[in-house]
């Protein structure tokens, strides 16, 4: 079908009036950025996986570079996104945990997000998979400089599938655009649907710059695989949908080369956090890493992370400078010479990082990793230093079969408590503390396993200091301090 369209000037909130549509060059790359829900550190064959195949993410590392240190902002898919967007903590734009389909919160239309940065130099963008960032009309990718989306509002546990909470959940929305095309769509589905839309897109834009944002749905739990993928790995039915995943990948490079663009197309993979340990077999590995997802040890806000783009980053390269999702955003803007935006960041370009240029060190003095409102750790070097703060853990042996762990023996709060406990009842967790300052060396000590604090005091004051700006600026519950450069979200008035 022929579709005749009309090019129209774009205005966005922040008066960036979109520039004439321009053919694709060397100077303007393409970026496809995919990103998985829930995925460990450790599953992927070029990470560590001697049970999952995974042969486009392991080309995708041997043509590229993998970031063995790579961080996202938290360990939970709301406040991760929006901080991969924004380029800010999500903390200084108002947005912590995970919205579900109660929510009337979303990004404020202030925040000058990715998209809206790649739209204003003339690309074409896209997002097919999970937004997460506004579950209303409102708020949906439509309004934060996306072209075109096709996927689901927030997580595809929010609905009849849920483990604890089915009775109360309202069918799943699946939207095309700004409409609802489906409810409750058959999920095994989803990564090959999303996939073809994003070649189709590739193949469509061939001849412009694109932004092609891909967060998939999967493995977040409930997992589900397509018949093709269905009992064909040897890790279950988790290493079946990785495997979905990875045929994913594997069709978009392809299409990259089948159009003639793979040369000037930076390919970024990452996962929005850690495994969902609670649900064992349909939850991914951290190994080496502590912990996963809903915590600030590595194995929850550590990621494994492949950035691809022939000629400009190394091929077969490992690199373990400390970064974080929030750096893409202003990368992106140096990489197509766009400003950065007009309010405060905290991601730092990392370009030269990327292009492995001599003596090209991370930007951060530290990152900084809350749960919540609460400063819970700071890194800084191969340093680690942990504030008292509770954390979950999987509450009893690790859950089979779709259910998490201590299945039956917990009372589920509403899913509108999102607090520790709320989480802890309703997705098989306990709360554990940890009581003192904790300083962990990562280089040594991956796994956060010998607390060296009495060792190294003089450590545990320079990260103690470190932590002492962005408390003032973002806030910390922990310690009673309201930030004074937290920015509101948006709320949607009833």
């Amino acid at each position: 079908m022929l579709v005749l369209f009309a090019i129209v000037p774009f205005v966005d909130p922040h008066g960036i009036a979109e520039e004439t549509r321009a053919e694709n060059d060397e100077g303007m790359p393409n970026i496809v950025l995919m990103m998985t829900d829930d995925q460990g550190y450790q599953d992927l064959g070029c990470f560590g996986s001697e049970k999952i195949r995974t042969p486009a993410f392991d080309q995708m590392a041997r043509e590229g570079t993998r970031f063995t240190d790579f961080y996202v902002a938290q360990a939970v898919c709301t406040a991760s996104r929006a901080a991969l967007m924004s380029g800010c903590y999500p903390n200084r734009i108002g947005l912590q945990g995970a919205l579900n389909h109660t929510s009337r919160n979303g990004i404020h239309p202030d925040e000058l997000l990715m998209p809206e940065i790649c739209k204003s130099k003339g690309y074409a963008t896209a997002l097919y998979g999970k937004w997460h960032l506004g579950t209303v009309k409102e708020y949906l990718p439509h309004a934060h400089g996306f072209d075109e989306f096709f996927g689901i509002p927030y997580s595809n546990d929010n609905t009849k599938y849920h483990p604890v909470l089915a009775d109360s959940m309202p069918p799943l929305p699946l939207y095309d655009g700004t409409e609802i095309i489906e409810t409750d769509p058959d999920q095994s589905q989803f990564t090959r649907r999303c996939t073809q839309r994003a070649v189709k897109f590739i193949e469509q834009n061939r001849d412009r710059p694109f932004f092609l944002y891909m967060p998939h749905i999967m493995p977040h739990v409930p997992i589900f695989a397509s018949e093709q993928f269905r009992g064909t790995s040897a890790a279950g039915l988790y290493g079946d949908v990785i495997e979905e995943l990875d045929w994913s990948v594997g069709q978009v490079l392809q299409a990259l080369k089948d159009q003639g663009v793979e040369d000037r197309t930076l390919v970024i993979f990452f996962s929005d956090n850690g495994p969902f340990l609670s649900y064992g077999d349909h939850a991914g590995s951290a190994d080496p890493l502590r912990e996963g997802k809903l915590t600030v040890f590595d194995g929850g806000v550590r990621s494994p992370c492949i950035m691809r783009w022939p000629g400009q980053i190394p091929a077969g390269r490992d690199c373990s400078e400390p970064v974080m999702s929030i750096d893409l955003l202003p990368t992106i803007c140096d990489l197509l010479d766009a400003p950065l935006p007009e309010k405060t960041i905290d991601g730092r370009n990392i370009l030269p990082i990327l292009r492995a240029e001599q003596d090209a060190k991370s930007p951060h003095q530290a990152l900084f990793f809350y749960a919540g409102q609460q400063l819970q750790a700071v890194r800084s070097g191969d340093w680690k230093l942990h504030f008292p703060h509770p954390y979950l853990t999987t509450a009893a042996e690790p859950g089979v079969n779709g259910k998490p762990s201590n299945w039956g023996k917990l009372k589920a709060k509403s899913i509108t408590q999102s607090g520790i406990d709320g989480i802890a009842s309703r997705h098989g967790y306990r709360v554990e503390n940890l009581e003192t300052v904790t300083l962990f060396n990562l280089r040594s000590d991956p796994g956060e396993t010998v607390n060296v604090a009495a060792d190294h005091p003089q450590q545990v004051e320079r990260l103690s200091a470190l932590a002492h700006p962005i408390r003032k600026a973002l806030g910390d519950s922990l310690t009673g301090v309201v930030g004074e450069e937290v920015r509101p979200c948006a709320v949607l008035a009833d």
